[in-house]
């Protein structure tokens, strides 16, 4: 229904009016200040990012920059520092509307140098991306993406057991033939998407033996997303890696289950305020540790794969785990069935594809049912597939191993946006409230308080 999303409009919603109500504070004399905008705008992202329930960073503004220079800085400090960009940029043009009305409105015209300034500030940050270089060097391995497809869009995408765990070895084989056939090169490592077992691939017999006579016929490893039922009372969200005659050898858990979606927090105080959240019977077990798969080509390669299972792609701490354990490549696996033809898939693609841009990192990303995609390290997807198609996506990907500044920097861009914000605050504080007056004014003192 149309409770949850309206809850999660609504809590959403008070972190943009925390930020405006800092911005008002901030600019109560009514002039607009770019760098304190700019700070608040990333802690306040940082702070929704985190809380509650581990947050939702899902709405981060850089995410949405894929396509612009600016997403392109995304390799020198995060999601944090494009964020901090744009809104720098975008203040720096609120600023400039403000004197430029503001000379209107005075006999005496402000001087054209103190709108021109902040107009040059934003299109210098808007511009200085394009100078980052994204470099895609490095030996590459072949890797095959399967989209399997589902029964049904929607909550009840697995209603018919064991449909979709059919519909990737279906597709997988498919995949295979055309190896066989000589149509395509012979993959390295094969990935599934999330879900793609929807019964537990390691309790259930013929769950398992399928999987395992899938990888006897490819003759390379497999990565699974499945269900595991365990530990008692709970259920894991893994991803299994599966190599000829060794069966399963790696698992890696999701780290960071859906609060409301795959576990239920505090639930009996929720329970006060709906029933439905006993629609999550059993709760989503966290794992505990980043997820490397290791495994040889028959050329020598070495492939690191830094996993990722759906939501976690957005926080950045569990993706640079990823790649500062020592992955190579990343891999996404995601189910979007529920999402049906909604936004979300296409969203989640945007931010595996900045993902690649700020470490450097080529990335498979596969879904149960679109949109699947092959990223190389500059973030362009390559054989971006429809929804609700059976799909593979293929191809050589290069594997790097060298480290963007936003990887070494991690969280550093966040806490020192956070301490230069407190400093601004208490500056505001000691000011005391100032003298309401007219905006225009043409000292220099007020083009230096402008710019705080």
């Amino acid at each position: 229904g149309a409770v949850p999303w309206i809850a999660l409009a609504t809590l959403e919603s008070l972190f943009v009016g925390l930020a405006g109500a800092l911005v008002g504070w901030l600019g109560r004399d009514g002039r607009v200040r770019p760098l304190s905008f700019a700070l608040v705008w990333v802690v306040t992202e940082g702070f929704r990012a985190r809380a509650p329930y581990g947050g939702f960073p899902w709405l981060k503004i850089a995410f949405g920059q894929a396509d612009s220079p600016f997403g392109r800085l995304v390799a020198l400090g995060g999601a944090p520092f494009v964020g901090f960009v744009i809104a720098l940029a975008g203040a720096l043009l609120a600023l400039a509307a403000q004197r430029a009305l503001a000379s209107r409105s005075h006999r005496s015209r402000m001087p054209s140098r103190r709108v021109l300034v902040p107009v040059t500030g934003a299109l210098v940050l808007g511009l200085v991306g394009l100078v980052v270089p994204l470099p895609t060097d490095g030996p590459t391995a072949q890797f095959h993406g399967l989209q399997g497809n589902v029964a049904r869009p929607g909550l009840e995408f697995n209603a018919e057991r064991r449909a979709v765990l059919d519909n990737h070895v279906a597709a997988t084989l498919k995949a295979q033939r055309d190896v066989t056939a000589g149509r395509a090169p012979a993959p390295d490592l094969v990935v599934w998407p999330e879900n793609a077992s929807d019964i537990d691939p390691l309790r259930n017999a013929d769950a398992k033996q399928l999987i395992l006579d899938t990888v006897a016929t490819l003759q390379r490893p497999l990565i699974v997303g499945g269900l595991l039922e365990e530990p008692v009372g709970f259920v894991s969200n893994v991803a299994l890696l599966f190599q000829p005659g060794q069966g399963n050898t790696d698992r890696y858990v999701k780290r960071h289950p859906v609060p409301f979606a795959e576990y239920i927090p505090n639930r009996s105080f929720w329970r006060n305020f709906s029933k439905e959240v006993d629609l999550v019977r059993r709760d989503f077990a966290p794992g505990d540790a980043p997820g490397v798969f290791r495994v040889t080509t028959p050329g020598g390669q070495s492939i690191r794969a830094g996993l990722a299972i759906c939501f976690e792609v957005a926080y950045d701490d569990i993706m640079r785990d990823a790649v500062q354990t020592g992955a190579n490549v990343l891999v996404v696996q995601t189910n979007n069935a529920t999402f049906g033809f909604t936004a979300e898939s296409p969203q989640q693609l945007a931010i595996s594809r900045l993902r690649a841009m700020e470490f450097g990192r080529s990335v498979v990303h596969v879904s149960t049912v679109g949109q699947s995609a092959l990223i190389t390290p500059d973030g362009t997807a390559h054989q971006v597939t429809s929804l609700f198609t059976q799909a593979v996506v293929r191809g050589a990907l290069p594997l790097r191993d060298a480290t963007t500044l936003a990887t070494r920097v991690g969280e550093a861009p966040e806490w020192v946006a956070a301490a230069a914000l407190l400093v601004v605050l208490v500056l505001g504080i000691r000011r005391g409230r100032p003298q309401q007056g007219p905006v225009a004014d043409t000292t220099k003192e007020e083009d230096d308080d402008d710019a705080a």
